[in-house]
């Protein structure tokens, strides 16, 4: 048994130029869909694809590297930030 389509509620509209169209209906023909499925798929594979590249943090090998040994071997706490810990700790006991 098939499941069924999903249902479509919303129209999108674009205007483009005539050789953009031959271009996209040719497209669309070749994988023998209609030019409506074809914008449709298109639309969404790039949007996953800006999504998943904003979502995603590349960096270089070393930079890697600089981030797990700052993660590993934290530098000694400041006299500000012991403060500041302390301080913390005294609200939260004196909270309860």
């Amino acid at each position: 048994m098939t499941a069924p389509a999903p249902t479509r509620t919303a129209r999108l509209e674009a205007r483009i130029t005539p050789d953009a169209l031959t271009l996209v209906r040719r497209a669309a023909e070749l994988q023998g869909s209609s030019v409506s499925e074809f914008v449709v798929s298109a639309a969404r594979k790039e949007a996953n694809q800006v999504i998943a590249e904003t979502q995603l943090i590349r960096l270089a090998v070393e930079d890697q590297r600089a981030i797990a040994a700052a993660i590993l071997h934290p530098p000694p706490l400041s006299q500000g930030m012991e403060r500041a810990i302390a301080r913390h700790d005294g609200l939260i006991a004196a909270s309860r």
